[in-house]
């Protein structure tokens, strides 16, 4: 009797065990599809690996994002809000359920979302990045107080640097357009953000910063301290600039730069960024770095060159980047907007 009894229930233990490792197989197959564009052929293994696994959530959200993908955006909705009433729904699925309502335009929905969203993940970076994006899409210069919130409590991810780098470039801000344009770049210096990126800086080192002849107004006019103690380190390098803002003449204010605020500001105002520039002036290679910074943007062929005559320094450099990761730490946030 009792091996009449295990025999069947060995053999519904074996067809589980089958029909998850089915699932499982099926799940990759359909990740398959869409990295090909083939969102029809996602779709239908997804759906049949559902009725498997009904409630796996990375099969859901890969099922949600193959409707979106293929522009079917009223099932996708269906789906994404079959997401949010999960317990388990995580930062992905908030990501895919703005994804499906800026779509379709749902912006009054979608803000309820992003509240809702960030009320559950109140450090996650992501969420602020595309909520603010959300509210400028409808002219909310609010936006702003999003990605500075963002930076200030997910420090690590770059996508709220890049968004309030472009918003302070197109206001009359002459530091954090510089800095958090800066930190983008070393946090995503492959990518075509990080390239248009480099562009911006340098316009705005040339069209910003020191488009004057006194940068201490400026300074007394900051609610920062810390924006307030750039300006006037900066003040102190512009006879530099004299005869025009280059890579070389930018490479010479910026390592005075980091020289003076190590001797002035660095114990009150620890950052990672000057941590970094310093460390690659100690290494002798800060001129590389301002080469691959502002070179391209300046003159190609003239990098180029420069690459060639000085391949030692050239080389190091990309051995330094490829080695480190750059992230700026907690505890480092120092615009006026902090608590918004």
């Amino acid at each position: 009797m009792k091996k009449l009894f295990l025999i069947p229930a060995l053999s519904l233990f074996a067809l589980a065990v089958f029909a998850q490792d089915d699932a499982k197989t099926m799940h990759e197959t359909a990740k398959g599809y869409m990295r090909t564009g083939d969102f029809d052929n996602a779709i239908l293994v997804l759906n049949r690996a559902l009725v498997q696994d009904k409630t796996n959530l990375e099969m859901q959200k890969d099922l949600v994002m193959s409707y979106y993908l293929k522009r079917s955006y009223d099932k996708a909705l269906e789906g994404a809000k079959l997401l949010l009433e999960r317990e388990d729904a995580d930062v992905i699925c908030y990501q895919i359920a703005g994804n499906v309502y800026k779509a379709l335009e749902e912006v009054k929905e979608c803000d309820k979302m992003y509240k809702k969203g960030l009320k559950k993940f109140p450090k996650s970076g992501p969420l602020y990045s595309e909520y603010g994006e959300l509210l400028l899409s409808a002219h909310n210069n609010s936006a702003i107080d999003l990605w500075e919130k963002g930076i200030q409590v997910d420090p690590a991810y770059g996508g709220n640097y890049y968004n309030a780098a472009l918003f302070y470039f197109s206001t009359n801000d002459k530091v954090w357009s510089l800095i958090y344009g800066e930190i983008f770049i070393n946090m995503e210096s492959l990518s075509q953000r990080g390239a248009a990126m480099k562009e911006l800086l340098l316009k705005a080192y040339k069209e910003k910063l020191f488009n004057e002849a006194d940068l201490t107004k400026d300074a007394d006019k900051s609610k920062s301290d810390f924006a307030k103690a750039y300006l006037l380190t900066m003040n102190k390098q512009l006879s530099l600039t004299n005869k025009g803002v280059t890579v070389e003449t930018l490479g010479m204010v910026r390592s005075r730069f980091i020289l003076d605020w190590y001797n002035t500001y660095a114990t009150k105002f620890p950052f990672r960024l000057f941590d970094y520039q310093r460390q690659l002036l100690q290494d002798g290679l800060f001129e590389a770095y301002n080469q691959w910074l502002f070179g391209p943007v300046e003159n190609l062929a003239a990098y180029d060159s420069w690459t060639k005559a000085h391949a030692d320094q050239y080389e190091a450099l990309n051995k330094f980047q490829r080695n480190r990761v750059f992230k700026m730490p907690p505890g480092q946030y120092y615009q006026a907007a902090a608590g918004k």
